[in-house]
């Protein structure tokens, strides 16, 4: 009996912290072999390589080096690199993560050719069809025909959509399962001074960072919380650049500590 060939698509930051633990228990079965393609969509050290390294990841079997680009130009190009790897590679099933350009694309190749898509995070919504994380969401959804959901509300905006109850499982939120894997290295990073409570933030979304306006209201949130409670704000670059177009400066404030990650 010939082994399983599971193929893996990641692209961006989070799908590597979701495809990490799969790509570890699946690789505990000798009966399955994998495939780890890397579409390149997040390309430098800090947003690729570090994180394959931190989490334990093997080096991708495939980068398809796409790069940045517009949602559709990127969305595009990896459809056109992508499918000539299924046809080479010939997998049982490709399991796609998250709610990333990568992950439509992927899934709407495999949907063509007649591959099996599972989708890992499936089911989660913000009914908010102005984000475009929610549509690849959507879309992954309609042409996955495993449904791993990390929660019960999952499952239950699955089936308001249509989706077959045999295709929908229940299996918990694989990111807690790298949580829990990197919680020894992060507690040996944690700074001597860090308040017992204190409030942790991240702030990136368009919809959040992009309308002037409303980011200077969550500053402004953020500053009267800090009064009372200690506020932790790891600034994305993407927010950073907008604070900085903006003029809007919180680090002012004692209880309201910003830094820069890369």
């Amino acid at each position: 009996m010939r082994n399983t060939h599971i193929l893996h698509v990641v692209g961006a930051r989070p799908n590597f912290m979701k495809a990490a633990p799969v790509l570890r228990a699946l690789g505990e079965h000798d009966s399955i072999r994998q495939t780890l393609v890397h579409t390149g969509q997040h390309y430098d050290f800090n947003l690729s390589e570090a994180f394959f390294q931190e989490l334990g990841m093997p080096a991708p079997d495939v980068n398809l080096h796409v790069g940045s680009g517009s949602h559709a130009e990127q969305t595009a190009e990896i459809m056109k690199r992508f499918e000539p790897i299924v046809l080479e590679r010939r997998p049982d099933v490709v399991i796609v993560y998250g709610d990333v350009n990568s992950t439509v694309a992927a899934a709407l190749v495999c949907a063509k050719l007649r591959v099996p898509v599972a989708h890992v995070e499936a089911g989660l919504r913000s009914f908010d069809r102005s984000m475009p994380e929610e549509i690849n969401r959507l879309l992954t959804d309609q042409v996955a025909e495993l449904l791993f959901t990390p929660s019960q509300d999952g499952n239950d905006n699955l089936a308001r959509e249509g989706i077959p109850l045999a295709n929908v499982h229940l299996v918990g939120n694989v990111m807690i399962d790298t949580l829990m894997r990197m919680l020894p290295c992060a507690r040996r990073h944690v700074p001597a001074d860090l308040p017992e409570r204190f409030v942790l933030v991240t702030l990136h979304r368009p919809a959040n960072v992009d309308d002037v306006a409303w980011l200077g209201d969550i500053l402004r949130l953020l500053t009267r919380i800090s009064a009372t409670t200690q506020v932790i704000f790891p600034v994305h670059p993407r927010t950073k650049r907008r604070l900085t177009a903006a003029g809007l400066n919180g680090s002012n404030h004692r209880g309201l500590h910003l830094f820069a990650v890369p």
